[in-house]
């Protein structure tokens, strides 16, 4: 009597291979990063005098799952070429193509593997390993890079419809920010400006900001009215996280945040998005990568061939690393903007030779004007502060 399950036994023997080697790979490969990875950075734990329990569950335990996740779609091919060049070997497919099978119905096992595998991929990509990130990006900057962003320069951003915040120095350790201004314009026309001394981010509050030393130029006109304060309390739509990027930020997103952020920052006419649209849209392609790298092993690797196993790994191998170094270059954003400020209405155009950028996208061109970078996307702002005008460039 012939069996309609939709997964036999013949499917559940190729999926426990399937995960089997799957895991084991994963385990072996990441078990030799964590060693190479332990004797490149134990000269920082020491000097800087890590505690045992922060380096191992603060860093490895995120460290593991975070490129454990990275590598998964290549991990998946090693996997299939690898068991299915030894089920070639020993026959076992010749004698499921004796019995009448197709080769596209013995991918079923392989696709629900890959199916497994791929909505693994995504949930802990998407909303797991982030928050993970969080805790193993902060021990990096602690004990190994200390390259965290304290302070930024020269911020502008629209923070909706017509008003523009322009803040000229802003450190993290205190949320204050210095000489602050903020324009509002209805049709093109400047109605509103405001000037402060400083400017400091209420932590305990959503978008509360105590602005001191403030004055308040109201246009109507010709008709202008001043107002003056020692300190005042407001809600303003934004965040020190809105122009303080730090490095790998992207990562410590789930994928919800990530899209509210993009969302945000593009309704803001913000061009430092790039890397965050490329982390958003690389979570979902992986998911898909374990299909179409389990298509390519199979059909790599399902015949008998003189070489054996290690001609299919070989030709796997070479793939693989052909893999990492499309990934690698696929993630770089590649284009820098440039948004140059100047008084008095001029603007201009810094060229590679005249910039000297910094790693958290500041810089001065050799007039000693500061600059700032951010990543290409976006249209570019205008009208911000006064007389100034800022203006986007690509170098």
């Amino acid at each position: 009597m012939r069996s309609n399950r939709f997964i036999k036994r013949l499917d559940l023997y190729i999926i426990k291979k399937f995960l089997g080697t799957y895991v084991f790979a994963i385990a072996l490969i990441i078990s030799i990063a964590v060693v190479f990875d332990f004797n490149e950075k134990m000269d920082k734990f020491m000097e800087r005098s890590a505690p045992w329990s922060a380096i191992i569950f603060d860093y490895y335990m995120n460290f593991i799952p975070y490129f454990a996740n990275l590598f998964s779609p290549l991990f998946v091919f090693i996997a299939v070429i690898f068991f299915t060049s030894k089920l070639a070997e020993n026959s076992e497919i010749i004698a499921m193509f004796s019995t009448g099978m197709s080769f596209k119905r013995m991918l079923r096992p392989y696709m629900i593997s890959a199916g497994i595998i791929a909505i693994s991929t995504f949930i802990l990509g998407s909303y797991v390993i982030p928050r993970g990130s969080v805790t193993r990006l902060d021990f990096e900057d602690k004990y190994v890079k200390k390259k965290k962003t304290t302070y930024v320069h020269n911020i502008q951003l629209e923070i909706d419809t017509g008003v523009i915040a322009y803040i000229d120095n802003y450190q993290d350790y205190n949320k204050t920010g210095n000489r602050f201004s903020l324009d509002k314009f209805v049709d093109k026309k400047l109605v509103s400006h405001l000037t402060a001394r400083s400017i400091t981010y209420d932590t305990t509050a959503v978008n509360k900001w105590t602005i001191k030393d403030y004055m308040i130029r109201n246009l109507d006109g010709l008709k202008e009215t001043i107002v003056r304060g020692d300190k005042m309390d407001s809600i303003i739509p934004m965040e020190p996280a809105d122009f303080m990027i730090m490095r790998n930020q992207q990562e410590m997103l789930t994928s919800p945040q990530l899209s509210a952020y993009i969302d945000k920052q593009k309704q803001r006419g913000i061009a430092n998005i790039k890397e965050f649209e490329i982390e958003y849209h690389k979570r979902i392609a992986m998911s898909f990568a374990s299909f179409i790298l389990t298509v390519i092993g199979v059909s790599l690797s399902s015949r008998k061939t003189k070489g054996g196993m290690g001609l299919h790994l070989g030709i796997g191998l070479g793939l693989s690393f052909s893999y990492i170094l499309f990934q690698t270059v696929a993630s770089d954003p590649g284009v820098l903007e440039v948004m140059a400020i100047v008084a008095d209405g001029r603007v201009e155009q810094p060229s590679r030779d005249n910039l000297q950028q910094t790693e958290y996208g500041e810089g001065k061109d050799n007039t000693g004007n500061h600059v700032q970078i951010f990543q290409h996307s976006g249209r570019p702002l205008e009208r911000c502060r006064g007389t100034s005008i800022l203006s986007s460039y690509r170098i």
